[in-house]
């Protein structure tokens, strides 16, 4: 181990069994963890904003498997043609990623399908309200100030992209449909179940995994973050 990633001190959360993940800064990971081999390759050709999202949602990854004892030792992070990321040498493991306004976020699961969202809260419309909450909700939120509209919002779409996520069919499954009340912070959807918890949180995230693994065919999809 490097010692800027001896030096590193994020500690995952678990959302449940077998069920991790971490969020930091985009400049944290790239300042402090050294960015593998083949992320590095991989994101030469892309714009320099879409690089450092790209190796900093990785790198991130890759030290949350190091400390949940998963180290993948320079082993391939790969994307599935709808984006949704996995790892070829470890088919138990689930795995999600999420960028938003310079934050990064990674998820895995063992056994396990996962989805991970992260949300740097933004100006939402009323028609966005009513299309993603339901009316009550809607209605409540509308009353809010704008800075605690804005955040309250991010919470709940944030569970929602994640249990997209982790079904791995990501708007096709559409995230908006998803039910979520205002200020809940753990529910199921489906098969999917999800937490949001806020405590220690810097910014709105979610987190949501499956009973059980679904192996898929490399061909399948699902729009997965970075």
């Amino acid at each position: 181990m490097s010692a800027a990633a001896a030096r590193w001190r994020a500690r995952p959360h678990t959302a449940a069994e077998g069920v991790h993940y971490l969020v930091a800064r985009s400049e944290d990971v790239l300042g402090t963890l050294p960015v593998a081999a083949p992320d590095r390759a991989a994101a030469a050709d892309l714009p320099p904003w879409r690089a450092a999202e790209y190796t900093a949602a990785r790198t991130l990854l890759r030290a949350l498997l190091r400390e949940t004892g998963d180290d993948l030792r320079g082993g391939p992070v790969a994307a599935r043609p709808g984006g949704r990321p996995y790892l070829p040498d470890r088919p138990d493991l689930g795995v999600s990623l999420s960028h938003s306004s310079g934050w990064v976020a990674a998820a895995v699961g063992t056994g396990r399908d996962v989805g991970i969202d992260v949300q740097a809260p933004s100006p939402v419309s009323d028609r966005l309200l009513r299309f993603c909450c339901s009316p009550e909700d809607a209605e409540a939120l509308a009353a809010l100030p704008e800075a605690v509209r804005r955040r309250e919002f991010a919470w709940i779409f944030t569970v929602q992209e994640a249990c997209v996520k982790a079904v791995g069919a990501g708007f096709a499954a559409r995230p908006w449909s998803v039910p979520v009340a205002l200020g809940q912070r753990a529910g199921a959807w489906d098969r999917v179940h999800w937490s949001a918890p806020r405590a220690g949180r810097p910014l709105p995230v979610g987190c949501a995994w499956t009973e059980r693994r679904v192996f898929r065919q490399v061909g399948g999809g699902g729009g997965d973050g970075p």
